[in-house]
């Protein structure tokens, strides 16, 4: 959790020793990350692309400094206060969890987050035009688009009785998220079974859930907790033959169905980006929250076989990525 490390070039992690940071006379960039390096190192190299792109080289004229929750949520107000005891010149926190958990602790140091939800809603932010205080970021608004997500698993699996949403429950974006999507299913008339788990145990009772009350198609909420559990919900789901739809591509990869959502490389570039403008000068509340304008699909059409289900040529040929 409080392992000090920075990436070299962009890939290689190195212990640092407890002096340099004294020693240096760099900026440093403190990082916040709710799974682990391992689990979010594309993210990261997408991160430190953009810083690279605006002039700044891990190693070379700045370091970095990471936090990893490892998925206990609990532990980031500790990790939040501890980078702000050593004094880093920005902080990068990743996710709603993360972000609250720094606002918290400093209303000076700059903070450009990450998310897949709304700041404004979440009151990080006055506007995103108009940030105002110490805090901007990227937002990808990926908890916006439930209701995309359940229409998309309605044209694939259009017999089903019913169908999941999967959330945790400890994350902020949880509550609005059944919101959207529960208006999304009276909309179409459709049954949308809640289901919430915040172990593995939970999410093993989950599926028991869903299979009992039939649902056909699953929706996993955008989360950092869920998308570590990615193998164990994508095997649950093929046990149960249910079909699952994810946010980002890495559970498509791992045996889910279908993912779709905003490119989190690419809002982790914009974010490397805004911290080198902080960096030379600019400051958060100047920088305006820019929304994600890529949006990717990934399919698996080896999980499809497996299911028994024909994905629609229509969606087929917008798709960004076949997994064959």
């Amino acid at each position: 959790m409080r392992r000090r490390a920075f990436i070299a070039g962009l890939g290689g992690v190195a212990a640092w020793p407890l002096g340099v940071r004294a020693q240096q006379a760099s900026p440093v960039v403190g990082f916040i990350g709710l799974t682990s390096f391992d689990e979010w190192k594309r993210y990261v190299e997408a991160f430190l692309q953009g810083l690279g792109a605006a002039g700044y080289v891990v190693g070379r004229n700045v370091a970095m400094e990471y936090r990893w929750a490892e998925g206990h949520y609990d532990r980031l107000p500790a990790m939040a206060a501890d980078l702000v005891a050593h004094k880093v010149d920005v902080i990068v926190p990743i996710a709603p969890p993360a972000t609250l958990a720094v606002k918290a602790v400093t209303q000076r140091i700059p903070v450009v987050f990450f998310m897949g939800s709304d700041p404004v809603k979440l009151g990080l932010v006055a506007s995103l035009n108009r940030p105002g205080g110490n805090i901007t970021g990227v937002t990808a608004l990926a908890n916006a688009v439930g209701a995309k997500r359940l229409q998309l698993l309605r044209e694939i699996v259009p017999q089903s009785a019913a169908s999941g949403l999967l959330v945790n429950p400890t994350n902020q974006n949880a509550e609005p998220d059944i919101k959207d999507v529960q208006t999304a299913a009276d909309s179409l008339r459709h049954t949308l079974v809640v289901v919430k788990a915040t172990t593995d145990a939970e999410i093993d009772a989950a599926f028991e859930s869903l299979k009992q009350q039939r649902a056909g198609g699953l929706i996993v909420n955008p989360d950092p907790f869920l998308l570590g559990r990615r193998e164990r919900i994508a095997k649950l789901a093929e046990r149960n033959r249910i079909a699952t739809i994810f946010h980002t591509h890495e559970p498509v990869v791992a045996g889910g169905l279908i993912s779709y959502g905003a490119s989190f490389p690419d809002a982790h570039r914009q974010a490397g980006l805004y911290v080198a403008r902080i960096l030379k000068g600019e400051k958060p509340a100047d920088l305006p929250v820019p929304l994600a304008t890529k949006f990717e699909t990934v399919i698996n059409l080896k999980t499809a076989r497996t299911l028994g289900l024909t994905i629609p040529q229509s969606l087929l040929a917008t798709a960004d990525d076949v997994i064959e």
